[in-house]
């Protein structure tokens, strides 16, 4: 079966645990292997220094595993997807592993940038810059160009994500490796 890498903030959920179980129940019903970063169990004793470099050393390998990733993309703490989820999903490219994700609000980037910023409505258009003053992309995305262009969006949630990922698993977009 495939293995999915589950990318994203879920990972600072209260219930993140029980949360993870629950995608990679998800995953294992629409045929994948559901691998999440919470997987490995962090060994005692560790200072936080420590438990940090374990962390990211346990979820590179989880990525390397990986036949792909399935990012959650939603604003996370702002208007931008948790940005350990953004490093990644840079890594898996960097793999060249196919990426994924889901977003609930599609439109482009400055679109749901002034709908959290009204004050920056200009009239008859959209804002050229930011409440800062800062340029804001126009290339009509819903993310950053570098996650738009690499990532493709499959749907608005979890469960399409995996729908759409299963259709094309069964149309024989990816061969199923060797267990």
């Amino acid at each position: 079966m495939l293995r999915i890498y589950l990318a994203g903030p879920q990972v600072f959920r209260p219930d993140a645990v029980r949360y993870g179980q629950q995608l990679k129940e998800a995953c294992l019903a629409s045929g994948f292997v559901g691998l999440f970063p919470l997987d490995n169990a962090l060994p005692d004793g560790l200072s936080p220094l420590q438990q940090a470099q374990w962390i990211y050393q346990a979820n590179l390998a989880l990525l390397r595993q990986a036949d792909l990733v399935l990012a959650c993309l939603e604003p996370f703490r702002g208007s931008e997807p948790d940005s350990g989820s953004c490093f990644e999903l840079g890594y898996a490219a960097a793999l060249g592993k196919p990426l994924f994700g889901y977003l609930a609000d599609q439109a482009s980037y400055r679109q749901r940038l002034l709908r959290l910023q009204p004050q920056l409505a200009v009239p008859g258009g959209l804002p050229q810059v930011d409440a800062e003053g800062w340029q804001l992309e126009d290339f009509h995305l819903p993310l950053n160009l570098m996650l738009s262009v690499p990532v493709r969006l499959v749907g608005t949630d979890v469960e399409q994500a995996l729908a759409w990922l299963a259709r094309q698993r069964e149309a024989g977009a990816w061969a199923v490796p060797k267990n």
